[in-house]
């Protein structure tokens, strides 16, 4: 605005004096951020009315008039130096900025804040801006990895501590050399001290403290009583790491890592179970190295017996040491005793196609697996009294061709079998249940008898129907499906993500950008219900079984009609299946009804606003001999 406007703004109230910096901010082409509808720009000021334009970025506020009074509580005005203000007025500066240079764009927005000192909170509001909740929220990830090594930025322990941007640089090694003697507790001393290794790229930077850090790490791990044995390994290793430089053999120093393993010799499932996923395979070297003559089957018992990450890491280890054979061995034994656990089973699912084990693993991927996955998924949903999530059954229900893998290899009747089993297992959610069911169903078409249960069958089509299912083509229950894991996975997160973003712009009671996502939100997860809802009711089929004898569902119809002499031709399908325009009817609208059942010769009357036609059936065939 323009000073004789906010002279005026003055005269009229006095104390407005104190906020004329911030008036004189409000400049046509000035960015500004309100706390519920976002970015805006200042487009002008309409003189008459004594009021600021602004376009925010909500396209149903374009010229949006604003009291410039009032917007000193609402709107921040950004210089023309804001990261913002310039990302919008020139993105591709920014935007190259920040895939070349990502420090240097974090530094850039730090020296815009009082001190140079910024919460999390504020960083992540800007960055959003920049470039959304969602690729934001990614850059921001691998941006917090780079800044931790940068000298010119202070980077908190703790999230409710913010960045500061240093006067000037300090190595962070030294940093951290300084919270390691200062620090009393011996595990956080053993996290700093691996921090100290990961970021002195430089080992000589250390030298001078380096025998005292040698000195105070091997203390922690030798007389703190809190460590647990698989903290004490830890602290071995991080030592060692850090005495390469300064002693021949590190291995010698005591504590030795195989003094903790020969203590824990009774329990090493246990052990290795605790031990970070880093230090996995230098666990199972040390297993080679401490047990020379029966390391092998120590390997194989581990793998049986330890979480996911570490049994497949004794998968991979043994393969890289030229022991497939007896991975193989091993693997086929357990589950001929049906001892497979579930970590192993969700490793075999996970890993099957991997190049480094395809060849090895693909015999075992087989409906007696199968059998042994249920079993597993059985047992952790029997055992399992929270609402966690189970990873074997999620991996079968997400893997879309992993089942009609297992079932290519096996029988009709092993096929049956299993989608018994698989209707009684507790272990899996009604909705997955189906889905998984019409894998099957599309391999062996006549399991769809073991949805039976109060169901009756439809001659006419040969498709089981019950009162409240829906017959479906498999290409429109494939869509629903589709459908629905977009919506899941992608549109409810990215909204979710919009709501948190909105949820920072201050009030709720006034922050339309909240509510409009909140909107949203109810109309997506309406959505969500009503899709899970269809394919809970949905039978998909293939119309294979429909009869040539009378009109079911799959069936191509000829219609006479009998008073024009004229014939029209309509396919009937499944109930998500109607396309008008080339006369496919589901089977649930009233002609699709009327028809079904009907023979050659016979005659059906549509009435449509009081028109009475009277059709004869003409010609019948199936429509998936015409496709």
């Amino acid at each position: 605005m323009n000073v004789e406007i906010i002279d005026q703004l003055i005269v009229t109230d006095p104390s407005l004096e104190s906020s004329r910096q911030a008036l004189e901010a409000m400049t046509e082409g000035a960015y500004c951020i309100h706390r519920s509808w976002g970015l805006g720009k200042i487009s002008g000021f309409d003189q008459e009315r004594k009021m600021l334009l602004i376009d925010f970025e909500d396209d149903e506020r374009k010229s949006h008039a604003m009291d410039p009074v009032f917007c000193l509580g609402k709107i921040e005005v950004l210089e023309d130096e804001h990261i913002i203000s310039k990302h919008r007025n020139n993105p591709e500066e920014i935007n190259l900025l920040a895939k070349k240079e990502p420090v240097d764009l974090i530094i850039d927005i730090l020296s815009k804040f009082e001190d140079g000192c910024a919460p999390t909170r504020d960083i992540e509001r800007i960055l959003n801006f920049l470039f959304g909740a969602a690729k934001g929220k990614k850059w921001w990830t691998a941006t917090k990895k780079l800044l931790v090594k940068d000298p010119r930025v202070a980077v908190p322990n703790k999230k409710s501590e913010p960045y500061v941007l240093r006067d000037e640089p300090v190595k962070p090694e030294q940093e951290i050399l300084q919270d390691f003697f200062d620090e009393k507790r011996s595990k956080e001393k053993i996290v700093l001290a691996e921090k100290l290794f990961d970021l002195a790229a430089e080992k000589e930077d250390l030298q001078a403290d380096l025998p005292q850090v040698l000195k105070d790490l091997t203390n922690a791990i030798l007389e703190a009583r809190n460590l647990s044995d698989a903290d004490r390994l830890y602290g071995i290793w991080v030592r060692n790491n850090l005495a390469r430089d300064v002693e021949e053999d590190v291995e010698k120093l005591e504590p030795t890592s195989a003094s903790i393993l020969s203590e824990c010799e009774e329990d090493l499932p246990r052990l290795a179970n605790l031990m970070p996923t880093r230090f996995h395979n230098r666990f199972l070297d040390l297993v080679t190295r401490v047990y020379p003559e029966t390391w092998k089957p120590i390997v194989l018992n581990l793998m049986h017996n330890t979480i996911v990450k570490f049994s497949g890491e004794c998968a991979h280890f043994l393969i890289d040491q030229d022991e497939s054979k007896l991975l193989i061995k091993s693997l086929n034994d357990a589950l001929g005793e049906q001892t497979l656990k579930a970590p192993v089973l969700l490793w075999l699912l996970k890993f099957r196609e991997m190049s480094k084990f395809k060849d090895t693993l693909k015999d075992l991927i087989t409906p007696r697996l199968l059998t042994a996955v249920f079993a597993a998924i059985d047992h952790e949903s029997l055992h399992n009294s929270s609402t966690r999530r189970i990873p074997l059954a999620e991996i079968l229900s997400e893997d879309k061709q992993l089942l009609p893998d297992i079932l290519s290899k096996g029988s009709a009747e092993n096929a049956q079998d299993l989608a018994q089993a698989l209707i009684l297992n507790p272990g899996f959610e009604d909705l997955s249940k189906r889905s998984l069911l019409a894998r099957f169903i599309k391999r062996f078409p006549e399991i769809q008898d073991l949805l039976d249960g109060g169901t009756s069958s439809d001659s006419s089509s040969g498709t089981v129907v019950t009162d409240d299912s829906l017959i479906v083509s498999q290409s429109s229950y494939d869509q629903k499906l589709a459908d629905l894991d977009e919506l899941t996975k992608v549109k409810i997160p990215e909204n979710s993500l919009s709501i948190e973003a909105a949820r920072e712009h201050g009030d709720l009671r006034e922050n339309a950008e909240y509510h409009m996502a909140k909107d949203e939100q109810k109309v997506l997860l309406a959505r969500q219900s009503e899709l899970q809802t269809d394919i809970m009711r949905a039978k998909p089929t293939d119309f294979v079984d429909v009869s040539i004898d009378s009109v079911g569902i799959g069936s191509v119809v000829q219609l006479l009609d009998q008073s024009t002499n004229k014939e029209h031709t309509y396919t009937v399908l499944g109930a998500w299946d109607s396309d008008p325009d080339n006369n496919v009817l589901s089977y649930l609208t009233p002609l699709g009804q009327m028809l079904l059942g009907k023979k050659i010769e016979d005659v059906v009357e549509t009435d449509v606003e009081g028109n009475i036609q009277s059709w004869k059936v003409h010609g019948l065939s199936r429509w998936v001999d015409k496709k």
